[in-house]
Formats: C-alpha cells, structure tokens, sequence
C-alpha cells in the first residue's frame, strides 16, 4: 500500500500527457521550451519546499499511501513528482484555455 500516493500521481500525470498529446498543447507543441519550462518550475517549487522546510513550515505527515521514501530531510519522493504533474498540469490547462479563447485550432479533428 506503499506507493498508492506515488502511482496515482504517476498515472495522473500520464493523463494529462494523453491530453496534451492528443491537442498538442505543451509537450507536443515545443518539447525543448516545454522541458525547460518544467525544469524552472520544478525547481522553482522544490526550492520553496525547503525554504519551507528548514522554516519549520512544510512537515511531512505519515501516511500509509506513500512509499516513506525521504530525499532530504521532511521531503518525500513524492514531491518532486507531484511538483512536475502541477507545472505540467497547469501548463496544459494554459495553453487549452488560451487556443479557446483565442479560437486557434490545433490537434486532430474529431
């Protein structure tokens, strides 16, 4: 029961890949800006976290869902990889919102 936690994330962020790949949103529009872009917001977020951490701000909590695996010090494995699925989960939700509003197609038709 261990990785629950990790793999709902994994398979979270395998959807939104399957959404973006499908309409060619993020990754599949500009893969080197798109790295890039997750790369800074990974660390961008990662630095946060232990600002927030050695701040006595950000503590772990126990649950049986995660894998308990530890990185640092209150960091669990699982961050870094919910912290991707966020950058990339917004990203694709902004580049979704941005070619409706402004009425750009891309994608497959239906």
């Amino acid at each position: 029961m261990g990785a629950i936690y990790l793999l709902a994330l994994l398979a979270s962020l395998g959807c939104m890949l399957l959404i973006d790949w499908r309409y060619r949103l993020f990754f599949w529009r500009d893969a080197r800006s798109a790295l890039t872009v997750t790369a800074i917001g990974l660390l961008f977020f990662v630095l946060w976290d232990l600002a927030g951490i050695s701040l006595g701000i950000f503590l772990r909590g126990d649950s049986p869902y995660a894998t308990g695996i530890l990185l640092a010090p209150e960091l669990p494995l699982e961050e870094p990889v919910f912290l991707v699925f966020l950058v990339v989960c917004t990203m694709v939700l902004y580049a979704g919102a941005e070619r409706m509003l402004t009425g750009a197609s891309g994608g497959e038709a239906s």
